[in-house]
C-alpha cells in the first residue's frame, strides 16, 4: 500500500491574502526592460480589458508538433486594447524620482476628475525642460504615466492610469516622447502577432470564503466534533499562538497575480474584421476599438482592465508555438 501523503494546501508565496488596493498593479520594469533589448523605443507594456474566452479553429504550423500543418481547436481570451495617451513625463536618477512633468494636451473631463493635475505645460515646454534637464545631466531615465481612452469602448467613462517604461536608449526615449507626446499610442505600436505577452491584473473576487475553498484542505469525517469544513487543529500548544501558515477562513479573490508567457494570436481592428458574436459578447457587449487574441485564459472578470506587457522569463516551449488564426466559434 502507498504512503499516505498530504502536503500542505495553498502556496506560501503569496502572503497576505488579502484584497488588492488597486485595480492596474505597479510593474517593476527593471527586469521587463533587461530581458527585452531594442533600436527603437516604445512603450513596454499596454492597457486592455478583458472581453471574454472563445473556441478559435486554427492552423497549427509550430515546428516538430504532433499536429503540425492540421486545423486544430484551441481556447482563446479577447482583449479589448483601447488607444493610449501620454499623461505626464517622469524623470528619474538613480531610481528616483527627480520631476515629472504634466502635459496641457490632457483635455479628458473624466480623467480631471480622477486626479488632481499640477502644473501643465505645452509641447514646447516640455520639450524645453527636457534639454535643459538632459544638459544638466540630471536624469539618467524617463518613463511615462499613461491613461486608456476607455470611453471608445463604452464599458466606462473613467480612464485607468499606470507608468510605463520606455525600451531603447535614453535618446531613443527622448525622441519617442518628442513624437508621441500629443498622439494616441495604439496596440500596433507595441505588440506584434505571434510574440509572447505577460498578462498582470486581478483574480476573480469571492469575498470571504472558508478554509476548503481557500485552502483546499480535505473535508473532516462526518462524525467529526465541531465542523466538517475547518482544519483539525490550529496548531501545537507551544509556541501558544496561531501562525500565519495555518489555513483559516478569509479573502478568496481580487489577488494581484501573473500569467506569464501567452502567445499572441491575431491583433485586428473591429473597424476592418468584426469578430462580435450576433448578440454581442457575454456580459460585455460588442469591441469597438483594437483588440487582441491571445492563447489561453488570464485572470479576472469581463470588462478587467489588464496589464500586458513585455515577457521577462520567455520559454521555449512558449516561444515556438505558431498558430494561425482561421475562424473564431
Amino acid at each position: 500500500m502507498g504512503k499516505k501523503s498530504s502536503p500542505r494546501s495553498g502556496s506560501l508565496q503569496f502572503w497576505p491574502r488579502k484584497r488588492a488596493k488597486k485595480f492596474l498593479p505597479s510593474v517593476n520594469w527593471k527586469p521587463v526592460s533587461l530581458s527585452f533589448s531594442s533600436d527603437k523605443s516604445f512603450p513596454l507594456g499596454f492597457i486592455c480589458y478583458k472581453v471574454g474566452m472563445k473556441s478559435a479553429y486554427v492552423k497549427d504550423n509550430t515546428p516538430d508538433s504532433m499536429t503540425k500543418n492540421k486545423r486544430i481547436i484551441i481556447p482563446v481570451t479577447i482583449l479589448e486594447c483601447p488607444s493610449m495617451k501620454i499623461l505626464s513625463v517622469r524623470l528619474y536618477k538613480n531610481s528616483n524620482v527627480v520631476n515629472e512633468i504634466f502635459s496641457a494636451d490632457n483635455k479628458e473631463k473624466e480623467l480631471k476628475r480622477k486626479i488632481k493635475l499640477q502644473k501643465e505645460h505645452d509641447k514646447k515646454k516640455i520639450l524645453e525642460i527636457l534639454e535643459k534637464k538632459l544638459e544638466e545631466k540630471n536624469f539618467d531615465d524617463i518613463r511615462i504615466i499613461a491613461y486608456s481612452l476607455v470611453k471608445n469602448t463604452g464599458i466606462k467613462k473613467s480612464p485607468d492610469i499606470i507608468e510605463l517604461a520606455l525600451s531603447g536608449s535614453l535618446e531613443e526615449k527622448i525622441k519617442f516622447v518628442k513624437e508621441n507626446l500629443d498622439k494616441e499610442i495604439s496596440v500596433f505600436d507595441v505588440f506584434k502577432t505571434r510574440q509572447l505577452v505577460d498578462v498582470r491584473g486581478l483574480t476573480k473576487g469571492h469575498g470571504f470564503s472558508g478554509p476548503v475553498k481557500r485552502f483546499g484542505i480535505g473535508l473532516k469525517q462526518h462524525k467529526s466534533e465541531k465542523g466538517r469544513r475547518r482544519p483539525g487543529s490550529l496548531g501545537p500548544w507551544h509556541p501558544a499562538r496561531v501562525t500565519f501558515r495555518t489555513p483559516m477562513a478569509g479573502q478568496l479573490g481580487m489577488f494581484t497575480r501573473v500569467v506569464n508567457n501567452l502567445k499572441v494570436i491575431k491583433i485586428g481592428k473591429s473597424q476592418e474584421e468584426n469578430i462580435d458574436p450576433a448578440s454581442g459578447f457575454k456580459h460585455y457587449g460588442n469591441v469597438k476599438t483594437n483588440y487582441i487574441i491571445l492563447y489561453g485564459s488570464v485572470q479576472g472578470t469581463e470588462k478587467r482592465q489588464l496589464l500586458l506587457t513585455f515577457p521577462f522569463r520567455k520559454t521555449k516551449k512558449q516561444d515556438k508555438k505558431n498558430y494561425e488564426l482561421i475562424e473564431l466559434r
